[in-house]
């Protein structure tokens, strides 16, 4: 994968400093630096032309798309992305006209595999006569759009589309998290949440579609001690690209983390990288040493790797 995102000089700057300690110690004609950063390799050009190649390239590409973005709120983040491109789905995946094209209740969530940064949950009801609009709007799955691209588009979507949104924060996170309450049974808990507030208002809906995080089976055991429980779900794999109402949940969740992600960033004064990858870990080390260790309780989910990895630096 080859993302290539153009930046302006004070982004260019953080970004020299940023990667000091990672250059490689030659450089490509006209590039500023080149360094490794975990599966992603940064080249810097002094056009300000930042490419990012590997794996973990769009980890890597997103971190300095939003950053661009904050750092320069009236510039629109050019991006180009040769997976995005290049790249068919390698199996077809087959849509339901019936389900699609029909009025739904969708669910969807994010958040759940950064280390820093709350979870958030949203429901969302698409009605038939809002389909052509929200494709016209390109509403899609919220991983292959920038986050300058949500940020444009959802304040649109969440004028017209009813939706319930719940954050579930670090702290509340690391406190409800045990041996018997693992991730998914919180994720549940949460999706069963939102969709009881919505499917309690809107009443002519003719489906309700969770993006599938765990079986049937499993996501009701889940909520085997809930005292209301939505039953009348149906679950889908890639549900994001087989129903708006999913499409839209997904969109309108990664839009609040965003805007959650960086109030955290402003409480510790720190550009928070998101994702679990060694950058987070160096951050997170940063943190413990700037603050204590209790700071992971309040801007982590503590039960990371990344946790263990940044106490045993103390």
């Amino acid at each position: 994968m080859t993302i290539t995102v153009k930046v302006s000089e004070n982004t260019m700057n953080e970004m020299n400093e940023f990667f000091e300690d990672f250059k490689r110690p030659k450089t490509p004609a006209y590039a500023v630096f080149q360094a490794d950063d975990a599966d992603c390799v940064v080249t810097l050009y002094e056009s300000g032309k930042a490419v990012f190649q590997g794996i973990s390239a769009d980890i890597s590409a997103n971190m300095w798309i939003e950053r661009e973005r904050k750092l320069n709120p009236n510039k629109k983040v050019d991006v180009k992305n040769s997976e995005q491109k290049e790249k068919k789905e390698k199996k077809e995946i087959i849509i339901d006209p019936k389900i699609y094209n029909a009025n739904c209740i969708g669910s969807d969530e994010v958040g759940t595999g950064d280390y820093f940064g709350p979870i958030v949950v949203t429901s969302a009801y698409v009605n038939k006569d809002n389909i052509k609009w929200l494709e016209e709007l390109g509403v899609k799955d919220s991983k292959k759009l920038t986050d300058d691209k949500i940020m444009e588009i959802v304040p649109q979507i969440i004028k017209k589309i009813p939706y319930k949104s719940t954050i579930l924060t670090n702290k509340e996170y690391n406190e409800r998290y045990n041996e018997t309450t693992n991730m998914n049974k919180l994720k549940a808990i949460l999706h069963n949440n939102v969709l009881l507030k919505l499917s309690n208002e809107i009443k002519d809906y003719e489906y309700i579609v969770v993006d599938e995080f765990a079986q049937k089976y499993v996501y009701y055991n889940y909520l085997k001690e809930s005292p209301n429980v939505v039953r009348n779900i149906t679950f889908m794999t890639k549900g994001e690209d087989k129903c708006l109402a999913v499409a839209c949940a997904s969109l309108i969740s990664r839009y609040i983390f965003i805007k959650e992600f960086d109030k955290l960033s402003d409480k510790v004064d720190e550009f928070l990288p998101k994702g679990a990858s060694d950058k987070v870990t160096d951050m997170g080390i940063k943190l413990v040493n700037k603050f204590g260790k209790d700071i992971l309780k309040e801007v982590a989910k503590l039960n990371f790797k990344n946790t263990l990895k940044i106490l045993d630096k103390q």
